[in-house]
């Protein structure tokens, strides 16, 4: 049988009185790409310490949510962005890593289009899309949350298709190459890894051309989401280039 939770106004403050007390954060890091370049979404701090800096989208838990959901709410605060899938990555907790006070941060990371996921009603200088390879210098150690991120996008990358989450809906063979050079942060044989993608049967080649850089354009393509999904839940799938 399930355990019962107590309610919310049943929860006894005083229990934990002589225990010591520490906040609970949530970083995230948000990368996109604008079929030319991975991105990373970093906000200007307002607040001390290390007011005026880069930082990733963060904000503290309060007693009414989990982890989730604070998740959620700082990041349509700080961005405007909502509806947003991420994915828990790691917990942070050197003792000094925020001088502001003895602090926890669970990190979080995602995937968007950038083209379908506009920063909206806040200011530049707040909420800005930066190249990746251009990050700025960030608090605390926020540079080891990404440098995780980053260490487990290209793992991910290596053991399934990306694409759903990065890309738009129709998509160029060599946007979906691009995609996989800026992660892996490596040219790629082009022919090599078509064939890798044909092999693995999870696209539809549309009628359609993008004719964006030449007269003859480039056909464009969209995921095959059943076979797409069935792929990613293959045991001992293997992307590897």
């Amino acid at each position: 049988m399930e355990a019962k939770l107590p309610e919310k106004n049943t929860i006894n403050t005083n229990y934990y009185a002589n225990e010591d007390q520490v906040l609970l954060a949530v970083d995230c890091i948000i990368f996109g790409f604008d079929k030319k370049q991975l991105k990373i979404l970093l906000v200007k701090r307002n607040v001390e310490p290390e007011k005026g800096k880069w930082s990733l989208i963060g904000g503290f838990m309060k007693q009414n949510e989990n982890l989730d959901t604070t998740t959620e709410r700082v990041l349509q605060l700080n961005t405007g962005l909502d509806n947003v899938y991420m994915e828990q990555l790691y917990t942070f907790s050197n003792v000094v890593r925020d001088p502001g006070k003895r602090t926890i941060s669970v990190a979080y990371y995602a995937l968007i289009d950038v083209a379908t996921h506009e920063v909206k009603d806040i200011p530049l200088e707040s909420a800005k899309w930066f190249d990746f390879k251009e990050t700025p210098e960030l608090i605390f150690d926020h540079a080891e949350m990404v440098e995780k991120a980053i260490s487990r996008l290209r793992r991910r990358a290596m053991t399934r298709p990306i694409g759903f989450e990065l890309l738009p809906e129709k998509f160029t063979m060599r946007q979906l190459q691009t995609l996989y050079e800026c992660i892996l942060d490596k040219e790629l044989d082009k022919r090599n890894f078509i064939s890798k993608i044909n092999s693995l049967d999870v696209l539809i080649r549309l009628d359609e051309k993008d004719k964006t850089d030449s007269k003859k354009g480039s056909y464009l393509y969209v995921f095959d989401k059943e076979k797409y999904e069935k792929k990613v839940a293959e045991e001992g799938f293997n992307f590897k280039m």
